[in-house]
């Protein structure tokens, strides 16, 4: 059985995606939106200039004396890597250029106590510290408020790297946040263990970032959202420590975990965590299925989920991302692929021990049938599996070529799925159309509940002559609709900068000031990711 989850570490290297050395070949169908235009890989990093660091050299012979003077930098090379995180609007940015949002100094801590003593010395100096295991956000969360503080530093965690224990009996493991996602993997299967945590950063991503953000991967029906996994974490921040995670249930007093799960680094600095883990499956099959629309693919999906039996992983793309090929873009389509373009491709996928796995198969195969699905074999399915952390790769050539492509996504009800899908469609397609871009735009879920399913849409556009104002604009109004159909405005890219003010509307005023005063008592010097969040 092969594993695409066993791959290595991929060390990011903006403004590109991924591993230098890989290079994606559109689909036939994502070619064609390129339309022959000539390929622009955009600037060389090295050749960025960068604004000089704002640090008082002072500052850097303390943090010195913390971490070690090898441990601290202001390379230029070593500030363009954590520039920004790998939005469109952050990638386009640096390809034009502008690394103005450069951090002054990148610092990798050695352990819990230096990052505690890091936090206290930059709430004293009033400098901004930001959280980096991998850098992937996609919503802004590494670009801090400048206005109040006297400088930024990238606090890059990869130096906490360890799997600290592995407790068995309760399976459950505690994990640094600068272990990255694969080494974490690679590490707990020595053991027969896995965290079972893929988004599709997994490559980049690592364990701080999953808990900072609730993030959720393409096997949350099976394994949970990571942060459902926690059961524990150490949080450092300003004024000192907190631990969190005494059992895995308790009724003492509301679930602070749940406070610090989602906070995007602006109450501190996430350490380590306690997960939950599982024992690595035996079996694993694919399966794909056709809907005629995505409402019925809809409703099969939402009985699964209701009534069960639940697959490990369930996803469903609507007839434009089926028909284009990009439901897999390593295979769909192909002769291997999903058996022709009409209609709407679900992929069911089932981890486990062997029997356990083949009875959720055989009564989840009875449901989708029943539901009007036509079962297409294991084939597409396991096309889509293998090939499933591509699909960021192939921005950077549609980029090249002068296309805009772009990802957001929300969740909903299922009541209110349909009404959701349509409004954010048609702000984007009204938005872009009237920019004089034209997009196309693709929807499909990959995370469901019992009460409701997430909706990740994809976006695709000529360049406009301004595609930075060209895209705030559709995200503005794409938030808009989300806002108006009763969405959330994030399932798990989080809300950094770019949400921020849709997240104010969703939660009202007296919620935000709740969260203001946890902000001020943790790090009342307001230092911690400023601008983020809240």
């Amino acid at each position: 059985m092969s594993d695409e989850t066993a791959i290595p570490v991929v060390q990011m290297r903006r403004p590109r995606w991924g591993d230098p050395a890989r290079t994606a070949e559109l689909p036939g169908a994502a070619a064609a939106l390129a339309g022959g235009r000539d390929a622009d890989s955009g600037v060389d990093p090295a050749t960025i200039t960068l604004p000089r660091p704002v640090v008082d050299p002072s500052v850097r012979e303390e943090i010195s004396a913390i971490v070690g003077a090898g441990n601290v930098t202001d390379a230029d090379a070593a500030r363009v890597q954590h520039t920004r995180g790998y939005s469109t609007p952050d990638i386009l940015r640096l390809r034009a250029g502008d690394a103005g949002d450069a951090p002054d100094l990148v610092v990798y801590p050695g352990g819990h106590d230096e990052v505690v003593a890091i936090l206290r010395l930059c709430s004293d100096r009033r400098i901004a510290v930001v959280p980096f295991t991998g850098g992937t956000s996609v919503v802004g969360g590494l670009t801090p408020d400048r206005a109040a503080v006297t400088g930024v530093i990238s606090l890059d965690l990869r130096r906490l790297d360890r799997v600290v224990e592995i407790d068995e009996i309760s399976r459950m493991a505690t994990l640094e946040a600068g272990l990255r996602g694969p080494a974490a993997e690679a590490l707990l299967r020595e053991k027969g263990w896995t965290i079972g945590h893929f988004p599709q950063s997994y490559e980049g991503a690592g364990i701080g970032g999953y808990a900072a953000t609730r993030s959720a991967g393409q096997s949350s029906a099976g394994y949970g959202r990571f942060d459902e996994m926690v059961e524990g974490l150490v949080l450092a921040t300003p004024r000192g420590t907190i631990e969190l995670g005494t059992a895995p249930r308790s009724a003492a007093g509301p679930d602070l975990r749940q406070l610090v799960l989602g906070s995007e680094g602006v109450f501190g600095v996430i350490t380590s965590v306690q997960v939950r883990i599982r024992p690595v499956p035996v079996a694993r099959v694919f399966d794909a299925w056709r809907f005629a629309t995505f409402a019925d693919g809809a409703t099969a999906l939402r009985r699964l989920a209701q009534d069960g039996p639940l697959p490990t992983v369930l996803r469903l793309s609507d007839e434009v991302e089926t028909a284009l090929n990009l439901a897999d873009p390593a295979g769909a389509g192909s002769e291997s692929g999903d058996g022709g373009s009409a209609g709407c491709l679900v992929v069911a996928g089932y981890e486990g021990a062997a029997d356990e796995v083949a009875r959720r198969r055989d009564a989840a195969s009875a449901v989708l049938t029943d539901a009007g699905g036509g079962a297409l074999g294991d084939g597409p399915g396991e096309s889509w599996r293998t090939g499933r952390f591509a699909a960021p790769y192939l921005r950077d050539p549609l980029l090249d070529a002068g296309v805009l492509v772009e990802t957001l996504e929300t969740v909903a009800f299922w009541s209110r799925l349909h009404e959701v899908r349509d409004a954010v469609t048609a702000a984007l397609t009204d938005s872009l159309t009237a920019s004089g871009t034209p997009p196309l735009v693709m929807c499909h879920i990959s995370h469901v509940y019992e009460s409701g399913a997430s909706l990740y849409f994809t976006v695709v556009a000529p360049f406009g002559d301004d595609p930075l104002t060209q895209w705030a604009a559709a995200k503005t109004a794409a938030n808009s609709a989300i806002r108006a159909s009763g969405a959330s405005i994030t399932h798990h890219h989080a809300v950094g900068r770019d949400h921020r003010d849709a997240y104010h509307d969703e939660i009202g005023p007296l919620a935000l000031e709740a969260l203001r005063a946890v902000k001020a008592s943790l790090d009342p010097a307001g230092v911690c990711n400023p601008g983020i969040l809240i």
